[in-house]
């Protein structure tokens, strides 16, 4: 609202945090009402500190909220989410204004996050948080680690029975998985939203196949709540080797909120996030995250909080976009002035290479090997048998559904035998475009191609166009081989000659290159340039 909050965070989070490690406070029940005047006293010394004073009028309050959100629409974190998102600048956006209960107002009282199934797997169970004696932006926002759902049945038996009879009523009615808030004041539940839950590729393909066989959708339906661009491109995604991650020493663990495998070096800030991530896979590290973050977390491989639990910002928006996240890893000392995290006697600073494990939440120190997914283990490399994969069963029964109902056929791109290979093992019916000129981009490759289209010697270039024929033809051999009789449309050489050779202000390589093929760097500019 204000727009004071930086890439450190909230600075009234701050403020908060450091009172009542001051007042040795462990939640904000045991501060006292003139500890509370004391700290909103330095909360608007704070705001005096930036010019303006704090309105008094509830009105100019609320207005200034309203006004905020709408504001919000264009700034860089919306648009960046929009355009990952593919929703549309024009769509606009609504603020409703709601009466609230107080879930801080006693030990009786708490707040909470619900999915109706596991957002991170897809097992059929009430998933989610709360914490006693707090209101709901304390769970999501990451400042304190939130107790596990199931712990409400200890606290609060008949409010846990009354979560459990509405997860019900809301799957029956939604047909899909649903993300809820609830507050608990004085004993009593209520519900406070309810939409559809953010999942991964892993939860999506689960239940949207366990729906089906529990008759709450079609296969029709299923097939289309997938994203082959996002939530499949995820079942693909590489894992920890389990012997090279046996040896990696393991300095933390926290809860496992987007699974995968991420290695890359430490970040701390969302702007060094984006632009290290140009160069080397990165870990954003954070106390926690907020949607100031979003754009570092979008360029991350793998993002890791010190605070915050499997409903937090960091939690929702890694598994949405497909990141590796573990979150909440208390025992994570983050010192942003001197860019260090320590962790069980360990110390690492930024640039510094981490291993996350999105699926037990540890936190490996240096650089652990992955190997290839589940799905790909069964149908590329046949390390794993199906009956072994449960992934792969539930991946495999949901194509067999796309297969039975599409009118289209489907065939691939493929420039070489493996990547045949490979598109057949997905169900490819064919080549569609075999690139020619793709055979030559190869590093054995490219330089008889240069040769070919520099050489001043008649034979020479005769001599370099017999190699690459050969080279070619055992490659489209290779391809029919493979493909053992699908069809196969080979194009024959596409682009411009100049893409074979250097761009014209790249003057070391055309030195290296006119050395090579006996010619003056002269003549071969101009020829690039011809």
């Amino acid at each position: 609202v204000l727009g004071f909050k930086d890439e450190r965070g909230d600075p009234f989070d701050r403020l908060m945090q450091g009172f009542k490690r001051e007042k040795g406070a462990a939640t904000d029940l045991d501060l006292s009402a003139e500890d509370l005047k004391e700290l909103v006293d330095r909360f608007k010394a704070y705001y005096k500190e930036r010019g303006q004073e704090f309105p008094q009028d509830p009105w100019e309050q609320l207005w200034g909220a309203i006004g905020a959100v709408f504001r919000s629409w264009n700034n860089e974190r919306a648009i960046a989410y929009r355009r990952l998102n593919r929703i549309p600048d024009d769509m606009g956006t609504a603020v409703n204004v709601q009466a609230m209960v107080f879930g801080n107002l006693n030990e009786r009282s708490g707040t909470g996050v619900a999915f109706t199934r596991d957002p991170a797997t897809g097992e059929n169970v009430l998933y989610g948080e709360y914490l006693l004696a707090a209101q709901g932006e304390d769970v999501v926002a990451g400042i304190r680690t939130p107790k596990p759902i199931a712990e409400l049945e200890k606290d609060m038996p008949e409010v846990y029975k009354q979560l459990l009879e509405v997860r019900e009523k809301l799957e029956r009615h939604y047909r899909d998985m649903q993300d809820l808030e609830f507050t608990i004041e004085d004993g009593k539940l209520y519900l406070l939203q309810t939409r559809t839950g953010k999942r991964t590729g892993f939860a999506a393909v689960r239940i949207a196949v366990e729906m089906e066989r529990e008759g709450l959708i079609t296969k029709e339906e299923a097939i289309l709540r997938i994203d082959p661009a996002e939530q499949v491109y995820q079942l693909l995604q590489p894992i920890f080797d389990p012997e090279e991650k046996r040896k990696a020493k393991v300095i933390a663990k926290g809860l496992a909120a987007g699974p995968g495998a991420a290695t890359g070096r430490i970040v701390f800030f969302p702007n060094d996030a984006v632009e290290l991530s140009k160069k080397e896979p990165v870990i954003l590290v954070r106390e926690e995250t907020s949607p100031e973050d979003v754009e570092g977390m979008f360029a991350a491989a793998g993002i890791l909080t010190a605070r915050g639990g499997l409903t937090s910002h960091a939690a929702v928006v890694a598994r949405q976009v497909g990141k590796v996240a573990v979150v909440g890893c208390e025992e994570l000392e983050i010192d942003y002035d001197n860019r260090t995290i320590t962790a069980r006697g360990v110390t690492l600073k930024e640039g510094d290479w981490i291993s996350i494990d999105g699926f037990t939440g540890e936190v490996l120190e240096g650089r652990v090997r992955t190997q290839p997914s589940e799905v790909v283990q069964v149908l590329i490399e046949k390390t794993k048998k199906p009956e072994e994969a449960p992934i792969y069963r539930l991946f495999a029964e949901l194509m067999s559904w796309a297969d039975e109902r599409r009118r289209l056929g489907v065939r691939a791109n493929a420039d070489k035998p493996d990547q045949a290979q490979i598109a057949l093992a997905f169900g490819a019916e064919g080549i569609g475009l075999c690139r020619t000129e793709h055979m030559f981009f190869a590093e054995d490759r490219l330089p008889h191609m240069q040769k070919a289209l520099i050489a001043k010697d008649p034979s020479e270039r005769i001599e370099a166009l017999k190699k690459l024929s050969e080279m070619q033809v055992a490659d489209f051999e290779g391809i029919l081989e493979v493909m053992d009789g699908k069809p196969v449309i080979i194009r024959l050489l596409a682009p411009p000659l100049h893409e074979f050779l250097p761009k014209p202000e790249e003057e070391e390589k055309i030195r290296e290159i006119a050395a090579e093929f006996g010619v003056s760097p002269e003549e071969l500019k101009a020829r690039i340039e011809a």
